[in-house]
């Protein structure tokens, strides 16, 4: 194909997509709007912007060059904000560390990223200097301590951030380089085998960053993050660079509080005190905040929810909708940046009652803009747009991970045929809404046929005595697999296996399910395993049973 080249003027600017251009606008519009983090740190976006600069300047006056990497181990903080973007800012790589794993596996993610200086929290200091001698690639550590009292420590420590950053000049000449530089790694929580690298470019990011403040903000049927909201994040900023959405935060000058460790109540007082709009997490934090005891005796009206990370179940959204919780469903992994979908809603469901809409608010959604999405059977071809037949879930966008860190095969694997692989199975409309009916080891095929175990656990938690379940196939001599559920009851509530069996069959009567769906085994439990980041750890379930 033979297209025409514009060549530019020889001094013409080549301009670059860097995250130091995201940095600028938060400043520009609403100069005073605050950073808050908990009960102890305010400041405005003036201060904001000085504060990278300092933390810039420590980094290379200890000796943070383009390439190193620089972990961070923190609670979600106006500290961890300020590494978002000074880090990648001086051409050096931010590795967030998921300090919700396993020892073992925090030294494992921070050896094959070969960190070279650390950032943590006065919390994780014991887990540190456990594995210091293990990660013989760390130069050095910056304390991060919440009362400015550094701790004693067998660390090579290089410091405390806020005597560092008093200390630094608070301007910085952030250098221009390629756009296709890392700018972030981070580790798969994965339930098999160990944690896998992804890695982000700043071109990557600064792109999704765009797309996503367009789909979170330009449309009515999607309206969640616009410059006068104020923000609170429910998901870890170790997970996913916290959805993406600190980035678009910063651009749009929003003001945004950081809450430290998550602590149910303490994330509803701070909605309260600090009139908190918007916040994205998974339905396991979100069913923690209806059930903590702050949010009993507060009105949750109004507060906007994006949710992710696994499926929310019309029990928990209708729950939801009876707080007057406006929630929209998005859809990505960690591969993804994340987003690749949401749920957009037309006006003839905008207008219905709310509890109305949690049907269509709970669907996976349509792709974003510059997300090209297929869903294909195992020969890879496309399958009907009906709603009903299903298969994996490929896609493309300009911000996916090209690959696994230092792990080329796995990489090949993720990209077959020329598009990412996510592993989850589902089916589109002719309206072209996602809707994600499984991970593609999670789906129970019994007697010939596939049941999703998504389908089941949204299904049983409309129980009303259930407050969390989880569904899984478990080997089966005759029909191959059969379904088994775990079971949480809600306070105060009795609910039997019985009363669970007569609950399904309405749906096998209904014509909504086989009666083959009805779980043979119910157990009712006080817990369900769930992993690092609050997802339901089916592997672990599947071990137990």
């Amino acid at each position: 194909m033979k297209t025409k080249i514009i060549e530019p003027a020889s001094n013409a600017y080549q301009y670059p997509l860097l995250i130091k251009s995201l940095l600028l606008s938060g400043k520009r519009y609403e100069p005073g709007r605050e950073i808050v983090y908990g009960d102890s740190v305010r400041y405005d976006y003036q201060e904001f912007y000085k504060r990278v600069c300092r933390l810039a300047n420590v980094l290379t006056n200890i000796g943070v060059e383009a390439g190193d990497t620089v972990a961070v181990m923190d609670w979600d903080s106006h500290r961890y904000l300020e590494a978002y973007f000074a880090v990648p800012m001086i051409g050096a790589v931010l590795h967030h560390v998921n300090i919700r794993l396993s020892p073992d596996q925090i030294s494992y993610t921070m050896n094959h990223a070969e960190d070279d200086f650390v950032l943590v929290h006065d919390d994780f200091l014991a887990i540190a200097e456990s594995l210091a001698d293990k990660i013989p690639s760390v130069r050095g550590y910056i304390q991060l301590c919440d009362d400015g009292n550094a701790q004693d420590t067998t660390l090579n420590a290089l410091g405390e951030y806020e005597n560092l950053l008093s200390a630094a000049d608070s301007q910085y000449d952030f250098p221009d380089f390629d756009e296709n530089s890392v700018a972030t790694t981070f580790y798969t929580t994965g339930t098999t085998g160990n944690p896998k690298g992804v890695f982000f470019s700043h071109r990557q990011l600064v792109l999704h960053t765009l797309a996503m403040a367009g789909t979170l903000g330009a449309y009515e049927g999607l309206p969640l993050l616009r410059s006068d909201d104020v923000y609170m994040p429910m998901t870890p900023m170790f997970h996913v660079h916290a959805w993406g959405v600190p980035y678009i935060a910063t651009m749009l000058g929003v003001k945004q509080v950081y809450p430290g460790r998550y602590e149910p109540n303490k994330l509803v007082k701070l909605f309260e005190k600090e009139k908190v709009t918007f916040s994205h997490g998974v339905p396991a934090v979100l069913q923690m905040i209806l059930a903590c005891d702050e949010a009993k005796k507060t009105d949750l009206s109004g507060w906007k929810m994006l949710t992710g990370g696994s499926a929310p179940t019309l029990g928990l959204a209708q729950e939801m909708a009876e707080r007057g919780i406006l929630f929209h469903t998005a859809y990505g992994m960690s591969e993804t940046c994340p987003l690749l979908t949401a749920t957009y809603l037309h006006k003839e469901v905008r207008d219905l009652d709310l509890s109305d809409q949690m049907p269509m608010r709970i669907k996976t959604g349509i792709p974003s803009s510059m997300v090209d999405l297929r869903i294909v059977d195992p020969e890879g071809n496309d399958v009907a747009h009906d709603g009903e037949a299903m298969g994996e879930v490929v896609v493309r966008a300009p911000w996916l991970t090209q690959g696994y860190s230092r792990e080329p095969e796995k990489g090949e694997e993720l990209w077959t045929d020329g598009w990412l692989h996510t592993g989850d199975v589902g089916s589109i409309d002719s309206a072209g809404i996602l809707q994600i009916k499984d991970r593609i080891k999670d789906v129970i095929k019994t007697g010939g046929e596939w049941i999703s175990s998504l389908e089941l656990e949204s299904l049983i938690s409309q129980h009303e005595g259930v407050s969390e379940v989880a569904v899984i196939g478990v080997p089966d001599e005759k029909w191959d697999e059969r379904p088994l559920a775990m079971v949480v009851s809600a306070p105060s509530a009795e609910v039997s296996p019985e009363s669970i069996k007569k609950h399904l069959q309405t749906f096998v009567d209904s014509g909504r399910i086989n009666k083959w769906a009805i779980p043979q085994d119910i157990n009712i439990v006080t817990e369900i395993p769930k992993t690092s980041v609050g997802k339901v750890n089916k592997k672990l379930i599947r071990e137990l049973y």
